[in-house]
């Protein structure tokens, strides 16, 4: 097996290519790692998580809910392959939600110093082990029907953590419209807030009570369905 990262878009299927897909968001990712290594903490720092949230959730889901169960049907280790990634994407959800209720000091440090340590693990995995056996047993015309498909599920999915929601079908896919429309609605008050002073304190208030409504929605039971038990920490 060769690594995605040693390959060319062209022998990863071209362009539309699933696997050219996701790589392209790796690299993506790594850039945005290296500027949080760099970054002071402040409004530097939060544009730099802003931006990697919005990449890494979405990225995430569209794995879990389309391309995971085409691996666990179509690789003989797919089952355990995909495990241990669904254990780093929970990780990173838990690790993320912590994050976001810590002040300044070590621990916050010691949290983001972990988070990009399972990221870039998350991105060795796919791309030296999972992905390339992927590339193994399917052919090319259907990784690229593949990568269509996930680019769609991609730019609907969520772009916030949600650790409480199954990491598998079908919790995942019917928690996709609830958590996408307030994860949504989120980000443009977020946007708003940045831009219009005069409107920021509304506007967070408001993305506030959205996030409270989140946290009651991911809690609903049905969306916990087809977890994996093994996928959380103990």
């Amino acid at each position: 097996m060769t690594s995605l990262a040693e390959q060319t878009t062209e022998q990863l299927g071209g362009p539309l290519s699933v696997l050219a897909v996701q790589k392209r968001d790796h690299v993506r990712l790594d850039r945005l790692l290296h500027e949080l290594d760099d970054a002071t903490p402040g409004p530097e720092e939060d544009r730099v998580l802003r931006a990697i949230a919005r990449l890494v959730f979405p990225h995430a889901f569209a794995e879990e809910a389309l391309l995971w169960p085409v691996v666990r049907s179509a690789v003989p280790d797919g089952e355990a392959l995909t495990l241990q990634v669904e254990r780093e994407h929970q990780e990173v959800n838990e690790l993320w939600t912590e994050l976001e209720t810590t002040p300044p000091g070590p621990h916050r440090v010691a949290l983001k110093k972990r988070l990009a340590e399972v990221l870039r693990e998350d991105v060795r995995d796919e791309e030296d082990e999972l992905l390339p056996r992927l590339q193994d047993r399917v052919e090319t015309g259907r990784l690229q029907l593949l990568g269509i498909a996930w680019e769609v599920l991609r730019r609907t999915a969520p772009t916030r953590p949600h650790p409480v929601v199954a990491r598998r079908p079908p919790g995942n896919a019917l928690a996709a419209l609830p958590l996408t429309v307030i994860d949504r609605s989120r980000d443009a008050l977020d946007a708003v807030a940045g831009r219009v002073p005069a409107a920021r304190d509304r506007a967070v208030t408001l993305s506030a009570a959205l996030a409270g409504v989140a946290g009651r929605v991911e809690r609903w039971e049905p969306l916990r369905r087809g977890e994996r038990p093994a996928t959380h920490r103990a």
